[in-house]
């Protein structure tokens, strides 16, 4: 009769189970998604890009631990955010936050933000770009190989400059102004009465220094995570546009998960999106205090009205561009 080797056996069960046990390990490690993620601006706790993508890394961890990894590139590592949306469009960007204005150039219904004077609070942003003028925005960028996962919040922007604090449109002109790269920024500010260059953010607190430009226009926390205090003297708070940031993927990297971790990538996005906004919101009382202390000189303006009074010929002329179902969502969205 033949005899079963019991230690044989013992030993071969042992060596199956590490053998499992190697393979789910190895398994569970190639499973692991590592994603670059980028950015403009620097790696601060206050900076509210950075803050978007830290709170989204974590929301994701949150949720599947392990799952997701991330290779963080700050500050222009990437290159600017023209760069950026390019790396996306190939894959070799994984996501990104990228101010809306840039997203403005390829796809016009994003310009939709750069409308000056369009909202009157935070609150009525945050409706308009979380319902439906947001969601058509993001389809159409979805044509352009980029998925869109929400609308981040950097906070209205204001002007800031070396000649003088700002009360009145009169008092903007001839100052030589920084405006983000975009045609609408550009009408703006022109029907204001400043003098507005386009200028790629890398090149904008040399360009204060060297006394290129007078200043910028800039929401206040990035005021202050870009030390603008130190070439800026006169802060005004005109509130003319909200800086949305939009939180993106590439539509590459995207398709590469299941439906189970796309579902977790749109989760934590929105997760992490309004834990940003709301933080965004709390440290900026604090954060113009900061600036304040710095010896900026900050004033408020009385009468923005007499601001938006220059100004409704840049919605007709930018209606087309953005879309009428767009600007119609969004206005009906801020007049309830």
């Amino acid at each position: 009769m033949f005899k079963i080797n019991t230690s044989f056996t013992r030993k071969l069960a042992l060596f199956g189970s590490t053998l499992a046990l190697a393979t789910f390990i190895s398994g569970a490690a190639m499973a692991q998604t590592t994603w670059k993620i980028g950015w403009t601006t620097p790696d601060s706790p206050s900076d509210p890009y950075a803050m978007t993508v830290h709170y989204f890394a974590e929301e994701l961890e949150k949720a599947a631990p392990g799952k997701f990894k991330f290779e963080y590139f700050s500050n222009h590592q990437l290159g600017d955010e023209t760069e950026m949306l390019q790396g996306l469009q190939l894959g070799t960007l994984d996501a990104a936050v990228i101010t809306g204005t840039f997203i403005g150039n390829m796809v016009p219904s994003f310009q939709l933000n750069d409308l000056p004077f369009l909202y009157e609070s935070y609150d009525q942003a945050h409706k308009v770009l979380d319902g439906k003028a947001g969601e058509i925005m993001f389809k159409q960028l979805s044509n352009k190989g980029i998925v869109g996962l929400g609308f981040a919040q950097a906070g209205f922007r204001h002007v800031i400059n070396n000649k003088r604090p700002i009360n009145t449109p009169e008092d903007l002109k001839g100052i030589k102004l920084r405006v983000q790269p975009s045609k609408i920024f550009l009408a703006s500010f022109k029907a204001l009465g400043a003098n507005p260059v386009p200028m790629a953010w890398s090149e904008v607190f040399t360009s204060v220094q060297q006394g290129t430009v007078d200043g910028l226009e800039i929401p206040v926390p990035v005021i202050y995570s870009a030390k603008m205090t130190e070439v800026n003297k006169y802060m005004s708070l005109t509130n003319h546009t909200y800086n949305a940031l939009a939180l993106v993927t590439s539509n590459q990297s995207f398709k590469r998960l299941s439906k189970t971790d796309q579902q977790l990538v749109r989760n934590a996005a929105r997760d992490a999106i309004t834990r940003q906004r709301i933080t965004t919101a709390q440290n900026e009382a604090a954060i113009l205090q900061k600036i304040k202390d710095t010896g900026m000189i900050v004033n408020q303006v009385a009468n923005l009205s007499a601001f938006r009074s220059r100004v409704p010929s840049i919605y007709d002329d930018y209606r087309k561009s953005i879309g009428n179902e767009v600007m119609d969502a969004a206005i009906i969205e801020i007049k309830k």
